[in-house]
């Protein structure tokens, strides 16, 4: 697929690092799977990637976390 954002680039198969952040939360999750432009690096997340993304940041708020990196659970990668 061409990039929406750089409209040149060709988006690949890829892994990514997301940081979110919701209040005095910040979570960090590496090896997130992605298509990402080759030209711009502007990543495309499946919808049941965004959906983990989201719970992960919900469990983390939740917990009270203020600063964590995770790495993306294998699991749900493939």
């Amino acid at each position: 697929m061409i990039c929406f954002v750089c409209k040149h680039g060709e988006t690949k198969n890829s892994t990514t690092t997301v940081t979110l952040e919701r209040g005095e939360t910040t979570l960090v999750i590496k090896d997130v799977p992605a298509r990402v432009c080759a030209n711009c690096g502007e990543a495309y997340f499946e919808a049941d990637v965004t959906d983990a993304l989201l719970e992960m940041l919900n469990t983390a708020v939740a917990g009270g976390v203020q600063v964590e990196v995770r790495a993306f659970p294998v699991a749900l990668a493939s």
